[in-house]
Order: structure tokens, then C-alpha cells, then sequence
């Protein structure tokens, strides 16, 4: 028996951090993301959780997302996908249009809602505004600078403060679309901005 396969590569990933599979110069097979620990593949028939790495490799997450991808190339090879747009796979960034809802869709259970409101209550007292609802400690969440109206992706898992000390005042990179310097405003105003620094 012969398996037949085809040559592919990842692209660029979105802001949720979701890289195309692609093959020949530019058709778009389906992409490949981490949630949490798993993999998933996100195809023409639909979202599938690969699972996780294995434990103790280095350079876990690349050889994972090339794994993952050469899944998809399988799938497409025998001919259970077909190719997508490159729209199909991405994450738009977001917009506000309405109520942030407290959780991300794949957080939707109970027990998320505490860690959810933790995270949401922080982040008005440090000045953020999430365009979305809260999507766990190590996924990409799209927030606003209060304090200078940059915009882009966190993790939570960085933004925290770690055991019981405020966060950091480096608050993102820059921007030359909001024309915020590395950091936001600098230490000494972002300390005077957030009243939360001063206690």
C-alpha cells in the first residue's frame, strides 16, 4: 500500500497565534494553533484537537506545530479536506460592537467563571480594555491600552502580577499605528496613571 503526500509549510500565524498549512506557492489547506497544551487542526471539516506534544522534546511547539501541520497535509493528501481561503483560518481582529462576553467560546463552563472575573477586575484596575472574552491564562487575548489606545494581543499569564506583587509597568511593544513608545508611556507615568501602583 502507498501513501501518498504532499509537500507543505506553515505561514505566517495570526494574532491568535493560528499558522496556515499551505502547499504549492499559496493554496490554504487548513491551519494549525495551540489551545492550552493541545493542538488543534482547523480544517475544511471543521476543528479537531491532535492533542498534545510529547514531554521532554526540545523545541516542543514547533516540532508540535509542524506535526500538527503535516496532519492537515495528510488529511488533504487523502483527500478528506479540500483547500480553504486564507480569510477561513485567520482570526479577524476584533472590534468592538457591542458587550465583551466574560468568556472566550472554549472557556464556556462554570468553573472558568472565577479565574474569568479575577482576570477581567484586574485588568480595569491597570487600565485594559479586553475586545474579548477572557480565553485562559496562556491563550492570546486582544485588549486596548487604556493609557495610549495600543492595541494588540496579551497573554494574562504574562500581565499578572506574580505572587501577590503588582505587574510590570512595561505594559506592551510599540506601535507605530498608535504611536506608543516600547513599554506604553514609560515607568514614572504609567505609575502616576494607575492608581494601583501607588498604594
Amino acid at each position: 500500500m502507498t501513501t501518498t503526500t504532499v509537500a507543505y509549510r506553515l505561514g505566517a500565524p495570526d494574532w491568535e497565534q493560528r499558522s496556515p498549512v499551505l502547499i504549492g506557492t499559496d493554496t490554504v489547506i487548513g491551519a494549525v494553533f495551540r489551545w492550552h497544551r493541545d493542538w488543534l487542526a482547523l480544517t475544511s471539516e471543521g476543528e479537531h484537537n491532535l492533542g498534545r506534544p510529547e514531554q521532554g522534546r526540545r523545541k516542543v511547539p514547533k516540532a508540535a506545530a509542524l506535526a500538527a501541520a503535516g496532519h492537515v497535509a495528510a488529511e488533504y493528501a487523502a483527500g478528506r479536506i479540500t483547500p480553504m481561503t486564507l480569510a477561513d483560518v485567520t482570526a479577524p481582529v476584533p472590534v468592538l460592537d457591542g458587550p465583551v462576553p466574560l468568556l472566550h467560546p472554549r472557556m464556556l463552563q462554570s468553573r472558568n467563571i472565577e479565574a474569568a472575573e479575577k482576570a477581567v477586575a484586574a485588568l480595569a484596575l491597570y487600565r485594559w480594555k479586553p475586545y474579548t472574552g477572557f480565553p485562559g491564562s496562556d491563550n492570546p487575548w486582544w485588549q486596548e491600552c487604556e493609557l495610549c489606545g495600543w492595541q494588540g494581543p496579551r497573554y494574562w499569564s504574562h500581565q499578572r502580577g506574580r505572587n501577590g506583587a503588582v505587574p510590570s509597568t512595561h505594559r506592551h511593544p510599540a506601535s507605530e499605528e498608535f504611536g506608543a513608545p516600547a513599554g506604553c508611556l514609560g515607568d514614572s507615568k504609567v505609575r502616576e496613571a494607575i492608581t494601583a501602583y501607588q498604594q
